[in-house]
């Protein structure tokens, strides 16, 4: 519907410009004048005689009524011509007129009818056309909105079709047969359709639940991050249920016109009672959901009204038809208190992000329509991608079987799902970055530093692979770890450990070239962001112990944490995480000197090869070597 809107606006400009045409050649058709074009000038009565009675007049129109006008042109005048009002009752003008033997033009109007019809023509005419074509541009928008009457509706589509229907919700409705997902093609989010799974069996047996007095769920709201799988999670219960499903977005509802998004709510909740059984999703909701301020007028009075309605609908209707409102957001902590009470939104279920076992069963679900070349090992993705959503699993799949397009190949590999990983991940390679000698050997030295720290810690991940391709996401090379089990819980040991790993980059680089480089950017970064969650949320300090210095804010989306104590706290704060990242460089530097001749070692053979594997790293490095001196 969108896309027809530039052409009816166009279509409306053009039928204009015809009516306005029509008007201007209707009235030069039917009063056409022998003086268009030509000067007319007002003269008085006496002189329009005078050049009557000296026979200069050529030409002459006469109208005869209760008040005559003469319009005449004086010989071998062509460009001006001459209008005067002839009294009524003067009869001696018709002689001067015959003898003068200019040629005439009389028009003798029957009972003042020419007036009445110089304005029907003129006016009603133009004024009918206009109201036409409204009538007609309202009719062809109702038939293209889906509407049969094609009557004019002023009070919601606007004067003459103009609004287009401004107060329709725009629901999209998705029949209970067309809907085509049910909780099978949902993985990994087991405890999300446990809870789910009760307002199916709402919608399919209603009577269970009225007969033992229970207050049938309203709503549920589905809250994770981006990607989880709560538009496939609601699209599932209506498929399940076998009931209509109406999908809008939050952002919807927002209109340039006051008033317009809570039409939209009464229009959207109105036709769900018709359709009813049914579903009504509503994604993103803290567009219209966030909470109210208390300052009065807030300059965005439109969200408001659209979110009081909602409100007031979700509390009016009569849950014995059977409407369940789903909503999903990934930004509860914005949402009104009044929309989350109890009676409103019943449920609220976490949609997170799924563990090991989860990760592998989305996986499985995603590769049944691709044809791969056995053995395919999904347990070894599932490991190398901790954190990571649906949306991504499902993307990392995708990834691997263009890659073996890309290949020529008519089935993907284990190892184009693992290059996959990487592509989502850290980009695809980027050839067209190619690096100097020297900085191809400081980015070997700097990727076997980050392994060879990771390697000599106990509690560190394994070294699963080090590259020194470029990327597009900007990296010149990386050391990818994998744990071995999916861990919950972090030791504070295992976090100095991994501040460590992050600083063994930068350390090989001074420890071999004297010098610092802008390839440790991302290092710095993360050790930051670490060291300052280890003293602020995580407790793991002794000068501030278990006091808490920061609050997250957006959990499900960047994980901003803002300070929450006082600028002299905040200053020593800082101190604390210097002398955090300062101890673990250190570590680092030790661990590196104390093994300099593998990391010489290994940083050749990175060099030449680019790429290797975790085992090939772990051979290298535990290889008794004769010519290696003694630590």
């Amino acid at each position: 519907m969108e896309m027809d809107d530039h052409k009816r606006r166009r279509n409306m400009i053009l039928y204009v410009l015809i009516a306005f045409v029509v008007y201007l050649v209707m009235s030069q058709v039917l009063f056409p004048s022998m003086k268009t074009g030509v000067k007319v000038e007002d003269v008085s009565y006496s002189t329009f005689v005078e050049k009557l009675e000296a026979k200069d007049v050529s030409n002459l129109e006469y109208t005869q009524d209760a008040s005559s006008v003469a319009l005449y042109q004086l010989e071998g005048e062509k460009d001006i011509a001459y209008r005067t009002t002839v009294p009524a009752g003067d009869s001696g003008i018709w002689t001067l007129i015959r003898e003068s033997g200019a040629d005439t033009t009389v028009d003798i109007p029957d009972q003042n009818s020419g007036y009445m019809t110089y304005i029907l023509l003129t006016v009603v005419l133009p004024i009918a056309i206009f109201f036409l074509a409204g009538w007609w541009l309202n009719r062809r928008m109702k038939k293209a909105m889906g509407e049969d009457n094609p009557s004019m509706n002023f009070g919601s589509g606007g004067f003459g079709g103009m609004g287009g229907g401004l107060g329709k919700s725009g629901a999209r409705i998705v029949a209970s047969k067309d809907v085509g997902v049910t909780f099978k093609d949902v993985a990994g989010q087991e405890e999300a359709k446990e809870s789910l799974k009760e307002v199916v069996d709402f919608l399919e047996n209603p009577k269970r639940y009225e007969e033992i007095g229970a207050k049938l769920p309203r709503g549920a709201l589905l809250v994770g991050p981006p990607g989880t799988g709560k538009t496939l999670l609601a699209k599932a219960v209506a498929g399940e249920a076998g009931v209509p499903f109406f999908s809008i977005s939050g952002s919807e509802f927002v209109e340039m016109f006051v008033g317009r998004g809570a039409a939209k709510v009464r229009d959207l909740f109105k036709q769900a009672k018709e359709k009813a059984p049914c579903i009504v999703f509503i994604d993103e909701i803290d567009t219209i959901g966030k909470k109210r301020d208390g300052g009065g007028f807030s300059g965005n009075d439109e969200r408001e009204q659209t979110l009081n309605q909602l409100l007031t609908e979700m509390d009016g209707f009569d849950n014995q038809k059977g409407i369940v409102v789903l909503a999903a957001t990934n930004r509860p902590d914005s949402l009104d208190p009044a929309l989350l009470r109890p009676g409103r939104f019943d449920r609220r279920v976490p949609v997170e992000l799924p563990d090991l076992t989860g990760r592998k069963a989305i996986l499985e679900l995603h590769s049944k329509d691709v044809k791969a070349e056995p053995p395919i090992d999904l347990s070894a993705i599932a490991r190398a991608t901790p954190g990571a959503s649906g949306a991504d699993l499902a993307n990392i799949i995708n990834e691997g079987a263009l890659r073996a397009v890309r290949m020529g190949r008519k089935r993907a590999t284990q190892e184009d799902f693992e290059e996959s990983v990487e592509v989502v991940i850290a980009g695809q390679q980027r050839k067209s970055t190619v690096l100097s000698d020297h900085e191809k050997q400081v980015v070997s030295y700097h990727e076997i530093g980050h392994a060879i720290v990771a390697a000599s810690q106990m509690d560190s991940a394994p070294v699963t692979k080090i590259t020194i391709v470029p990327r597009t996401s900007g990296a010149l090379g990386y050391t990818m770890q994998v744990e071995a089990d999916e861990k919950f819980l972090t030791t504070k040991q295992e976090v100095l450990d991994k501040l460590a790993v992050y600083c063994g980059g930068r350390a090989a680089e001074e420890l071999i070239f004297g010098e610092m480089t802008t390839g440790a950017a991302n290092d710095i970064e993360q050790a930051t962001k670490l060291a300052r969650n280890m003293i602020t949320r995580f407790g793991m300090s002794d000068e501030f112990g278990m006091m808490a210095l920061g609050t997250v804010q957006n959990a499900y989306l960047n994980q901003d944490t803002s300070l929450t104590c006082a600028p002299g706290t905040a200053e020593r704060v800082d101190e604390a995480v210097l002398k955090l990242i300062t101890e673990a460089h250190e570590r680092a530097m030790q661990i590196l000197k104390e093994n300099k001749f593998k990391l010489h070692e290994l940083a050749h053979y990175l060099y030449k090869k680019e790429t290797i594997t975790g085992d090939e790293f772990m051979n290298l490095l535990t290889r008794e070597n004769s010519l290696m001196p003694k630590q």
